[in-house]
């Protein structure tokens, strides 16, 4: 499989991972504007930081053994029918349970008085759960359409059920419609953010149909032996990833030194200018969606190597080019927020770079998953989530979220190069280090040059944004002459 196909991929999956995830981005300014207060928005960042702890838990990276035994055609069948059994089966104990328990994990959470979060988030993991293995088979068959199609359908169904609860039925509700009371309450906005995902995930499920249909009445034991020995480790890999990515905000509120509504709003502002900032990784999301399956396709062709020195540099200076985008912009960007976020916008240049370095250590980890060495992935995984909690701990208490920000950075350059330096002697890639390093420093230097453009020549907005515009235009001009050979 060529490069040129890979982007051709990337950018079809794109069209559901962009355009799916802009929307749902959408979503923060709507909630920073619908919800009365910072805290309320902070519930809603900390239980989907926690939920994304037991997402990892619940899924055990089935999909990826999938990609990895189910390749040969001849496997595929066998592969997936016993990983959906395996998932339906673990899947139902633990939603189970949850749903029994709600209670004393809501009173543990701090939320005793709701309950209902906890059973909603019970069964919108589970639902999702049961869908990674038929999306991960729309991959592996090569058809981004559908793929995109289902995606696009969860994201319309969530925000159609978000402007429904949160905004038509106040606004009838104060035109007198008393109908609206049978559906819908004043009193719990922050649940009704929870129930429209349920909903989304519900028809999700529905519409991927076609795909559990498939699912034979074959559990191979074997199989499903050498599946969790290579995914296991890859559990790791995720855990201590969505520790490096949310244990900062699922702290907050315990960390600092003031009251639980006063943490909760902290966490509401760092939550809404972390996802300003995970605006780049759209690309990153898009980009892994027809990557994984092109590492493996590709890993026993002659060119294994070349071509994945080649698309890591493509993809360091596409994703350099969006954060330098971000960077210039960041005036323009800053409204996807409500201005009482604003305070938090100084920690976005540092979100950004840190998103960079996760995005190419997406890149560099893929010889121990083509190799069978998950293992060593969990290593600096784990050692990741040490630095993340160490770093954590000792940064919040003193700098507030701006220490959570740099701890990010710190842990995903650090997993970079741990996972480049290990990998040189298994699946020695020939990557162009120094053309990436230089793509990340001249972006800085331009951003940098913008900052003392804009302090030396106070200029109209309009005008500092052309200005803004003419410098990202050459930077991306510069590396197209740079890469003279292009991409075959």
């Amino acid at each position: 499989m060529s490069v040129k196909k890979l982007a051709g991929e990337t950018a079809l999956y794109g069209l559901s991972s962009i355009v799916g995830r802009l929307l749902n981005v959408l979503l923060v300014p709507f909630y920073t504007r619908v919800l009365t207060s910072t805290a309320e928005y902070g519930v809603v960042i900390e239980l989907y930081a926690i939920s994304a702890f037991v997402m990892v838990i619940l899924s055990y990276r089935m999909e990826s053994a999938f990609f990895r035994f189910g390749t040969p055609l001849e496997d595929r069948e066998r592969a997936y029918s016993t990983g959906m059994w395996s998932l339906l089966t673990t899947t139902t104990v633990v939603v189970t349970a949850l749903l029994a328990f709600a209670p004393l994990v809501a009173e543990a959470l701090r939320y005793a008085e709701h309950p209902e979060y906890v059973r909603w988030f019970a069964l919108i993991l589970g639902l999702d759960c049961l869908a990674e293995l038929p999306f991960a088979r729309l991959r592996m068959e090569q058809r981004p359409l559908r793929f995109a199609a289902v995606r696009l359908a969860n994201i319309s169904v969530n925000i159609g059920m978000n402007l429904f609860w949160l905004v038509f039925c106040p606004w009838a509700n104060q035109r007198g419609y008393n109908w609206v009371r049978a559906v819908w309450s004043p009193e719990n906005p922050v649940g009704y953010i929870f129930l429209s995902n349920l909903i989304a995930s519900a028809v999700t499920l529905l519409l991927l149909s076609a795909q559990i249909r498939r699912v034979q009445t074959v559990f191979d034991v074997q199989l499903w032996r050498r599946m969790i020995a290579y995914a296991a480790p890859l559990v790791i890999v995720s855990f201590t990833g969505i520790v490096d990515e949310m244990f900062s905000r699922a702290m907050l509120k315990y960390l600092l030194p003031g009251s639980t509504e006063e943490n909760l709003a902290q966490v509401g502002i760092f939550g809404a200018n972390y996802k300003l900032a995970a605006l780049i990784s759209l690309f990153t999301q898009a980009y892994r969606y027809a990557a994984e399956p092109f590492f493996f396709r590709n890993a026993q062709t002659d060119d294994a190597l070349r071509n994945q020195a080649r698309v890591t540099q493509w993809f360091t200076a596409a994703a350099v080019a969006g954060m330098l985008g971000m960077l210039l912009f960041l005036d323009a960007v800053k409204y996807f927020i409500a201005p009482q976020y604003w305070s938090g916008l100084h920690v976005v240049p540092v979100l950004l770079m840190a998103n960079v370095f996760l995005g190419v250590y997406y890149n560099f980890s893929a010889w121990y998953r083509v190799k069978d060495r998950t293992a060593s992935g969990a290593w600096i995984s784990v050692g990741s989530a040490a630095l993340t909690v160490g770093l954590n701990l000792w940064l919040i208490p003193r700098f507030s979220y701006a220490g959570a920000a740099w701890v990010t950075l710190v842990c995903y350059a650090f997993m970079c190069v741990a996972t480049w330096y290990t990998g040189r002697k298994h699946y020695p890639v020939p990557y162009p280090l120094g053309r990436m390093g230089a793509y990340l420093a001249g972006a800085w230097v331009i951003y940098a040059l913008s900052l003392a453009l804009q302090w030396a020549l106070p200029l109209p907005k309009l005008v500092e944004w052309l200005l803004s515009a003419v410098l990202w235009l050459g930077f991306v001009w510069a590396i197209l002459r740079w890469e003279k050979t292009g991409v075959q």
